[in-house]
């Protein structure tokens, strides 16, 4: 998991393939966008906008992936994320392949991340991880999840 804050993105430290991403999806207006799904280039890059209201983390799941690397951009709001190493993930479903996702009951030695407009967390494949809770009360969050395909990554 790497986390940091948009601006300045360059001194995130991050790869030229997620700064890539992200500039990438911020030039498209996602801030602006209404829910959805708008694809960058295809399957290869696409985020995921969503707008909703954040919850226990006792009535949530984590979920982790295997093709795509996330990462999330909160635009509005705020959230708490849990997580987990690459194999902390427990009591989990069965695998969906077609979406890329598995839920797990819970995250052993779970950590957590408080995160505010700006901010971005990337979860690699293979790390759980649980967005969308709240630590003292609901509230609306708007967020971006830009869908980076891992294979992409890995050779750039």
């Amino acid at each position: 998991m790497i986390v940091g804050h948009l601006n300045p993105l360059p001194a995130a430290g991050l790869s030229a393939v997620f700064c890539q991403a992200i500039e990438q999806a911020l030039r498209e207006g996602i801030a602006d966008k209404e829910p959805g799904s708008y694809p960058l280039e295809g399957e290869t890059l696409f985020v995921n906008v969503m707008q909703f209201d954040t919850q226990r983390a006792e009535d949530k799941r984590a979920e982790l992936h295997r093709r795509y690397i996330d990462i999330q951009i909160v635009l509005e709001g705020e959230e708490l994320i849990y997580y987990g190493l690459t194999g902390s993930a427990r009591e989990c479903d069965e695998w969906h392949e077609q979406e890329d996702y598995q839920l797990c009951e819970r995250i052993e030695n779970q950590q957590a991340l408080t995160m505010t407009p700006g901010m971005f967390a990337i979860f690699m494949p293979g790390e759980p991880h649980k967005p969308g809770c709240y630590s003292a009360q609901p509230g609306r969050l708007k967020k971006a999840v830009i869908k980076l395909l891992a294979t992409r990554a890995l050779r750039e």
